[in-house]
């Protein structure tokens, strides 16, 4: 049987967005395939019931990259894939953020959303395509959802923006936003960009709002042709005399705490007591007495937070006053140091309030660059930046695992703040990489991880373009008016946990003083004005510049020069048939002569040699060594080498470099010589007179040239009578060819 499909379809920009369904995955609640020209996602959303005891809504989002859909096989041992690589594991996240905030309230039925990349034409990018496949996946679902979610890329080229660009053209621009909303309203913004200002970002995100709507209109269509009916399901909310009661109970007591500047452990054990004992009241029944005027345990908890919430919100909407005392724009108590440990290449510390991090830049060749086995067409990158989150950061004892998504994807935020200030290969030919280590948390640990980052760059030598900060931004709204475009709102500078948790967004916002270098927004309400978003961007910038200054007061600008144990890094060239001389039979001889020197040795397919050594004198010798490959002999010219390789009719002597010559019988003397080795032997060395360079590259040597004074003509005269046998042998090793890994005329026991 043959199934058909229905096929639907819009242009988002200049582009047309196929979405397909009805002929896979007919067990799933919703799937879908969307694609671009040859690049295709699949996306299957399903619901199953409620766990026993779950008290939270259990979405989870995969996204699986197959890399079949290049048409590659993993490089893997097993040739499969294994672990969710990081631009999985970013894409899954980039889809769930936006997903998550239009489920209702109260929901516990597990739902799982699926992502299968089905086709890569290394073209056009798949993370967007995954979150409108999701989106439409659910819409056609009988999952109940406040959706649709439509999404899209803006890039800027030559000053001009670009909806859904290709690979080719993000990487000409100076603008990667991708941003993801409702009808109304943008619900999620991912955002690396090369210092673009404030003015210029709200015209992207203006734009990305615009270009989102075909894709919400044709979900919408397809649901209303296509959908199955939304299932009923059970939402676990405590009742509104539940709430009443417990926020009666318990708000006095709260605003008496909150009264007062609180840290976050005051804050938190100042709560808990408050809980503990409105609890033991409201829920524990006494003998005999009647068990319906008491609360669950479960609806006091959640009446709880919601009072908390309540309180909280409602202090900073009408008095500006925030659980530590600050008010709304007011950053916390920031100190900074760098060069804390004495072997690192490079150290920031930053600290902000209760949030604290400690990065160390660490420098490398470019051999070191991660290779990337993924299905996009960089398959490279020199800077790396990696975040640790330990659980004494929060003052928890938890068993260590792997890195976390969210690790994940702090890492990857900080590394694109900074990537736009990194120097280019060509001026600083290094591979970097960062590690960011949260020693303590109290929210937007990501953005101190931008400073600290910073700081150690800095510290290393790194000649960044400019200094970067960070700051995550924090939004309060009415809760009468939902979504906060229309009544009260109160945007927050330099959030901590607590205003993170309780309040209705969480927006990072990184840059230099010419302009913002990352965004990344998570929101838990259903959509953020523009308006909001633009006075988020001005307040952020005030606070970046802050930020900035008190980190430049410890380190004002790169240091001049690398630290005593960092590699120092030559550049040599060579020529490209020169490369298979260097390296060696097997990687003989830069085998040889790093262990000689001391140093690392990296070659680009180009002739282009990098030297790593923290010895200079190592560094010396192998740059000599390797310049003087780029050397040719030259007809009369006179050399002393050693001898490499003796036969019956002559030595070869190495004159340079991965070159050896041949020095017949009868030219090793001024007198008859019997025997090779009545002259030299294996070690020795000769100097001698190069007398004949042959078509084919093969080197002629005399000593008696030498040692008689004559030029090469008159060798070349003299010599004529020993040319036979093996007597036109020589020349360059690598003469047989420029393959680094071949054996061929450049091997001495060829001969």
């Amino acid at each position: 049987m043959n199934f058909e499909g229905k096929k639907f379809s819009t242009v988002v920009g200049d582009k047309t967005v196929t979405i397909e369904t009805g002929r896979l995955a007919g067990q799933a609640g919703g799937a879908v395939t969307i694609g671009i020209e040859d690049s295709i996602v699949f996306a299957a959303a399903t619901m199953g019931g409620v766990r026993e005891g779950i008290d939270f809504f259990p979405l989870s989002v995969e996204y699986e990259e197959r890399l079949y859909a290049g048409g590659k096989i993993p490089g893997s041992f097993f040739r499969r894939e294994g672990r969710a690589s990081t631009e999985s594991i970013l894409t899954a996240r980039l889809t769930d953020r936006p997903l998550r905030p239009l489920f209702q309230d109260g929901m516990r039925n597990e739902v799982q959303v699926i992502m299968y990349s089905f086709s890569a034409d290394g073209i056009n990018p798949l993370d967007i395509l995954a979150i409108n496949a999701a989106s439409t996946a659910i819409m056609i679902s009988d999952i109940p959802w406040g959706g649709p979610v439509g999404a899209v890329r803006i890039g800027r080229v030559n000053g001009e923006f670009v909806v859904n660009p290709t690979f080719a053209e993000i990487e000409a621009s100076d603008l990667d936003l991708r941003l993801a909303g409702t009808k109304d309203a943008i619900l999620m913004v991912e955002c690396g960009a090369n210092e673009i200002p404030e003015d210029v970002m709200a015209q992207a995100l203006d734009l990305g709002h615009a270009s989102i709507q075909p894709l919400v209109d044709l979900q919408l269509k397809i649901a209303a042709e296509i959908g199955k009916p939304k299932r009923e399901v059970k939402l676990y909310l405590p009742s509104e005399e539940a709430k009443k009661k417990v926020f009666d109970r318990v708000s006095a007591a709260m605003n008496e705490l909150l009264d007062k500047p609180l840290s976050k452990v005051a804050f938190y054990s100042g709560m808990s007591k408050i809980k503990e004992e409105a609890e033991a009241e409201l829920c524990t029944v006494p003998e005999n007495a009647d068990a319906s005027a008491y609360l669950t345990i479960a609806s006091f908890r959640e009446s709880f937070e919601l009072a908390e919430m309540a309180v909280v919100r409602e202090r900073i909407l009408s008095m500006g006053k925030r659980p530590d005392g600050r008010t709304p724009t007011e950053i916390r108590p920031i100190w900074c140091d760098v060069g804390l440990s004495p072997r690192a290449h490079g150290t920031g510390l930053f600290t902000r309030g209760e949030t604290q991090i400690l990065s160390f830049a660490t420098l490398a060749t470019l051999g070191e660059a991660q290779e990337l086995d993924n299905l996009s067409p960089i398959n490279k990158k020199r800077y790396m930046h990696h975040y640790n989150f330990p659980p004494f950061s929060t003052g928890e004892a938890k068993m260590l695992r792997g890195q976390s998504r969210r690790e994940v994807g702090h890492g990857a935020l900080a590394e694109r703040a900074l990537e736009p200030v990194i120097p280019a290969e060509e001026s600083f030919p290094y591979a970097i990489r960062v590690v960011s280590e949260a020693l303590s948390s109290n929210g937007s640990t990501s953005m101190g991880s931008v400073c600290g980052s910073t700081l150690a760059l800095m510290d290393a030598g790194v000649p960044i373009k400019a200094p970067v900060s960070g700051v995550a931004m924090g939004l309060i709204t009415d809760p009468s008016t939902g979504s906060g475009q229309a009544g009260r709102y109160q945007i927050l500078t330099d959030i901590q946990g607590t205003e993170d948790h309780l309040g209705d967004m969480d927006f990072k916002v990184a840059g230099t003083a010419a302009g913002i270098t990352a965004l990344q927004m998570d929101i838990k309400i259903s959509g953020l004005s523009a308006k909001m978003m633009k006075e988020a961007l001005a307040q952020a910038y005030t606070a970046r510049m802050s930020i900035m200054e008190k980190m430049l007061a410890v380190l004002a600008e790169p240091r001049a020069e690398l630290k005593p144990h960092a590699p120092r890094i030559i550049t040599v060239k060579i020529p490209i048939d020169k490369i298979g001389a260097l390296i060696g039979p097997g990687g003989k001889n830069i085998r040889a002569l790093q262990e000689e020197t001391g140093v690392k040795i990296d070659i680009e397919e180009d002739g282009t040699v990098y030297i790593a050594s923290t010895s200079a004198e190592g560094a010396k010798i192998a740059r000599e060594r390797i310049e003087g490959l780029s050397e040719s002999a030259v007809v009369g010219n006179i050399y002393t080498g050693k001898v490499v390789r003796i036969e019956a009719f002559g030595a070869f002597v190495n004159i340079m470099p991965g070159i050896d010559g041949l020095v017949h019988i009868s030219q090793l003397a001024s007198e008859r010589v019997n025997t090779v080795e009545d002259v030299c032997v294996l070690g020795d060395e000769l100097t001698v007179m190069v007398t004949d360079i042959d078509p084919a590259g093969k080197i002629r040597l005399s000593r008696q040239a030498v040692l008689e004074g004559w030029s090469a003509e008159e060798a070349r005269e003299k010599d004529k009578g020993g040319r036979s046998g093996g007597g036109s042998r020589g020349g360059p090793r690598n003469s047989g060819g420029g393959d680094r890994g071949r054996s061929g005329g450049g091997d001495r026991n060829r001969r």
